[in-house]
């Protein structure tokens, strides 16, 4: 169990009365690229929301462990703490909280629960030059308040940013590609890439293999109604790219 970082066994999920998810397997280790792919209303969004705390979810049952410690008993703070990063689909705007006030606070936080002394605002700065450039974020989008007026590229940008400020042992990125043109992808992409490394892993939820083109994964999961119904390599996102999802649908209804 040493080397496993995420350890999802039998996690049953829903909102209100409606289950979604209905018993997820899934084993990411350190260094692992894991891209979840599935139709919409699959319940891929629900993975990652439960996953990072979202209230809106109930859990029913099974488990969920990032290096042994016990997500489900954790507040959706403390789970960031732990080093859980989600990357959301829709970035929301916060008018009035400059980025570097927000990320200096989020950064601090982090340091005061793992018991280590604060940033200060030169060391701070000087950290957020060096990650800023990993993304190619303009200064004066950092200097703004979080997202306000940003384009869809410019906000992914700048999760990625606090993704590389966080240093998360696993990152989220729930559709990261939705609305981005192939300059923002190429971007957003490289950055992901720049950070990845034999002690993190990211888990990457998208419905195309465009993003898989510069993002590459080591595996390949289909959710299909709540469960997780196909795994296989990288080769598995180009299948579904001939095939669509209506060969999943019809093995799997078929079996039901």
């Amino acid at each position: 169990m040493e080397d496993i970082l995420l350890n999802v066994r039998g996690l049953r999920a829903g909102i209100d009365d409606k289950e979604i998810l209905r018993g997820i397997d899934l084993t990411v280790r350190p260094g692992e690229v894991h891209a979840i792919m599935g139709p919409n209303g699959s319940g891929k969004s629900t993975l990652s929301g439960v996953l990072a705390g979202d209230p809106r979810f109930t859990v029913t049952g099974g488990e969920a462990t990032l290096s042994g410690v016990n997500l489900l008993d954790l507040s959706p703070e403390d789970r960031s703490h732990e080093g859980l990063f989600l990357s959301f689909q829709y970035p929301v705007e916060i008018p009035g909280v400059s980025m570097v006030n927000f990320m200096r606070a989020a950064v601090n936080a982090k340091r005061k629960y793992l018991h280590q002394d604060p940033l200060s605002a030169s060391e701070f700065l000087k950290m957020m030059r060096q990650k800023r450039a990993i993304v190619e974020l303009d200064n004066k989008l950092a200097s703004r308040s979080v997202n306000e007026g940003f384009s869809g590229g410019e906000k992914k940008r700048n999760e990625i940013f606090q993704m590389a400020v966080l240093e998360p042992k696993l990152a989220i990125l729930d559709e990261t590609d939705s609305g981005l043109d192939i300059d923002a992808l190429r971007i957003v992409a490289g950055g992901v890439n720049k950070l990845k490394t034999e002690r993190n892993a990211t888990i990457v939820i998208t419905h195309y293999q465009r993003l898989l083109d510069y993002i590459r994964p080591d595996f390949v999961h289909i959710l299909y109604k709540g469960r997780i119904v196909h795994s296989g390599g990288p080769e598995l996102a180009l299948e579904l790219e001939e095939r669509g999802y209506d060969w999943i649908k019809e093995t799997v209804d078929s079996k039901d």
